[in-house]
């Protein structure tokens, strides 16, 4: 006899949510609001949510820098890194049930994650097995994918062939990328150098950073490997250091991987393309996906990798949470839980 679906949870028709409705205002444009509870659609979920985490993104979506991501409509709900459980299913679900505790990646047109509830597709959705908490699920997507996608853009490899044995820096390896790129990287078997504050230090090389540099001494600031090898690779995850700084610092092939581009940058890597260089800064777009998602789940589950928490507020002070990533010292991840 099959099992029994379990019973639908009751969902109630209003929700707490936090929007805004203009492209300025940073936190003081953040309003709290009553809205109604979204309905799923086909191939999609209702997710009772319990934590999500901020990302530069979606500040930087609030105040208009990043016109192809932006909102359809406003008022926005911002946030797309979420963790709760699954209330209610849309037609044609059929890999979740209600009760079904999720990772997930809003779609960012619509975002939705600075709310009790939130709709998600099941194409970015994956399940949250039991010693993963929705703090440390709800940091993964954005944040651990583009770590993971950068360090496979310089040759690590992930799928158990083994990588070759390369030197990669991670800059800003204290942040919310760069302390998931750093794990990453010594779980490929790489060679670790990393930047961070003084303050961190002991942080980074606990997460398996084989040198560790502090960006307020001048040869921190000069990203020169101590050992004095040369990189292959560079995961680049902080603003105001070019392209000139790394050339010199770089293997023959050596690629730096930029995820903050400027123009600048862009254009730099667009001269490379065409020159053949074997020198390259390559920009990266995050590619969401439900592969990448299940093997960062698995690996949190495994005790492989781990979410490090900068801070953790209730929805009721978001704002506070909205300022720290503003302000771009967060140490690991800002979550926001809905829980107050």
């Amino acid at each position: 006899m099959a099992a029994a679906e379990p019973p639908a949870a009751e969902v109630p028709g209003r929700m707490r949510a936090v929007q805004y409705d203009a492209y300025s205002g940073g936190a003081a444009g953040l309003k709290h609001v009553e809205v109604p509870v979204p309905k799923p659609k086909k191939k999609e979920l209702l997710l009772k949510l319990e934590a999500a985490s901020i990302n530069p993104v979606d500040w930087k979506m609030q105040k208009g820098m990043l016109r192809p991501l932006l909102p359809r409509r406003l008022p926005y709900i911002p946030v797309t890194d979420v963790a709760g459980v699954v209330v209610e299913v849309g037609s044609g679900v059929k890999r979740f049930k209600v009760g079904d505790e999720v990772v997930a990646m809003l779609n960012p047109f619509s975002g939705g994650g600075l709310a009790e509830y939130a709709v998600a597709s099941v194409k970015l959705a994956v399940r949250r097995p039991p010693g993963v908490s929705a703090t440390d699920g709800a940091g993964l997507p954005i944040a651990a994918g583009t770590a993971l996608q950068s360090l496979r853009s310089i040759g690590a490899r992930f799928d158990g062939a083994g990588s070759k044995p390369l030197n990669v820096l991670v800059t800003a390896a204290s942040g919310g990328v760069g302390h998931y790129a750093v794990q990453l990287a010594k779980l490929a078997g790489l060679h670790v150098t990393a930047t961070c504050g003084a303050r961190n230090a002991e942080l980074v090389r606990g997460l398996g950073a084989d040198e560790v540099l502090d960006y307020g001494t001048p040869e921190g600031a000069g990203m020169r490997s101590p050992s004095g090898r040369l990189y292959d690779g560079v995961v680049h995850c902080t603003v105001g250091v070019g392209w000139p700084a790394f050339e010199p610092l770089l293997s023959a092939a050596g690629k730096v991987v930029d995820i903050t581009a400027s123009f600048s940058a862009v254009l730099t890597s667009a001269r490379h393309r065409v020159t053949f260089a074997r020198k390259r800064l390559v920009p990266l777009l995050l590619w969401p996906n439900r592969a990448d998602m299940e093997f960062l789940v698995g690996l949190v589950k495994d005790g492989k990798l781990k979410t490090v928490v900068d801070s953790r507020s209730p929805l009721r002070d978001v704002s506070e949470a909205w300022l720290k990533s503003i302000g771009g010292h967060a140490t690991g991840k800002i979550v926001v839980g809905m829980e107050g």
